[in-house]
């Protein structure tokens, strides 16, 4: 047998593989999900997750607010885990 007929007979195989397992794949029927995916984790509400938005809401405002300066810290000091920091007495003591 010579190199082009090999070549041919070659060809000829990987087309009829090719028609078969697309015959396969378009016969075959979509199977339904066994179950509905259940949430595993309910997020419970979060004070400062909520901070957190309000003060991406106020925008520019929120760099004056009090409020947000106090959630940026814990937010902080929940990220670095470290220990909170009590404010400074306003007599700097």
């Amino acid at each position: 047998m010579d190199g082009k007929m090999l070549a041919r007979l070659g060809a000829i195989i990987f087309v009829a593989v090719a028609i078969t397992a697309t015959a396969i794949e378009m016969t075959r029927k979509e199977e339904a999900p066994a179950s509905v995916p259940v949430r595993l984790h309910e997020f419970s509400r979060d004070p400062l997750r909520e901070g957190q938005r309000r003060c991406q809401q106020l925008g520019q405002k929120a760099a004056e607010d009090a409020e947000c300066m106090r959630v940026w810290a814990e937010t902080r000091d929940r990220f670095l885990s470290r220990t909170p920091t009590a404010p400074a007495a306003p007599d700097g003591r």
